[in-house]
């Protein structure tokens, strides 16, 4: 697998393009500041008066209605929630696109799955940068970058490829590097690690060994720290330096307790769940249900998600943080 920087870019492909960007939120305030600063010429596409048209007057970057920066664009990028593409699309993207502007999506989930079915006269490509928006404009500002992984989809100009390469350097991502991808591999991926392992395997991980620590006498307080709060020390060093970092950092108890205990906890058998999951995504039965969900007004959602929160670390974490004094934003943030 090779791992594309800077000089892998062809730096024309977007020359003199009009990049019209559709959602003003983590990612797409983002990606049009450092399109901006990268000598791109960007408009946001927000309602007037709304957040977004609010946050990007602030940002100074170019506003304009959708309907108006859609049909200006020779690129569009959808960073608007997987669950609002498709409408977009439909009655805004569609009838007011130029014809050969080029559709890029952060995540693949309206192509993979066939919500959004494009125009056959259009490029369609993906950049996925592999952080939220706050840490791509952060890196940026450095002079640093976030990895972004980058797909085609469609490709009729025969240059939908240098495209997507030249939009991913100019938000930073060919200085963390570019990994060539599918629609499928990322979507399909991205959705199995948030499930699996980073929103739902670790949130129920950690709130289970909070119930049993507290269901066998111990103080709740006590049960935060150990199993959500010192969570943190560890993802970091995972993030700096792999399993091995942790194996350095750790004591020796806890490697061996480590190494002899944590394949009780992940057996075979949950293996086997994780692989479920796995098949639900790729078999789209976990989006035909999230769609439906969504359609019939979210209640299921909306119960499972609050019952989440009405969990009793919840409660327990939100005393103990209030004395945390480092994690309050200082009040000129």
């Amino acid at each position: 697998m090779k791992v594309y920087g800077n000089d892998d870019v062809q730096d024309d492909a977007l020359k003199n393009a009009r990049i019209a960007v559709l959602g003003y939120g983590s990612q797409g305030r983002a990606h049009a500041q450092n399109l901006r600063d990268s000598g791109f010429d960007v408009v946001a596409a927000v309602r007037k008066g709304g957040k977004g048209w609010t946050h990007a007057r602030a940002d100074k970057i170019d506003t304009a209605e959708p309907d108006d920066a859609v049909g200006d664009a020779d690129l569009i990028a959808f960073l608007t929630p997987d669950m609002a593409q498709e409408q977009i699309y439909t009655e805004i993207v569609a009838p007011k696109a130029k014809r050969r502007a080029t559709l890029l999506f952060a995540h693949g989930f309206s192509i993979h799955y066939g919500r959004v079915a494009p125009r056959a006269d259009m490029d369609v490509v993906l950049v996925a940068p592999k952080g939220p928006g706050d840490l791509v404009r952060r890196e940026f500002v450095r002079g640093r970058g976030v990895p972004a992984l980058f797909a085609v989809h469609q490709d009729q100009s025969d240059a939908a490829r240098a495209k997507a390469m030249a939009y991913a350097k100019g938000i930073g991502g060919a200085i963390g590097g570019l990994i060539e991808t599918t629609f499928a591999e990322e979507t399909e991926t991205d959705l199995f690690g948030e499930q699996a392992v980073l929103c739902g395997g670790a949130k129920e991980l950690v709130m289970a060994g909070y119930q049993t620590l507290v269901d066998a006498g111990y103080q709740p307080e006590v049960a935060y720290f150990e199993c959500m709060h010192e969570l943190k020390l560890i993802v970091d060093l995972f993030y700096e330096g792999g399993v091995s970092k942790m194996h350095d950092f750790i004591s020796e108890t806890a490697k061996y307790g480590a190494v002899v205990s944590g394949p009780r906890i992940i057996t075979d058998d949950t293996r086997a769940r994780m692989r479920e999951v796995l098949k639900d995504i790729q078999s789209g039965a976990f989006a035909r249900d999230w769609i439906l969900e969504n359609q019939a007004g979210k209640p299921r959602y909306n119960a499972m998600l609050q019952a989440d929160r009405n969990h009793p670390i919840e409660k327990t974490g939100a005393g103990l943080r209030e004395r945390m004094a480092w994690l309050k934003q200082p009040t000129n943030a």
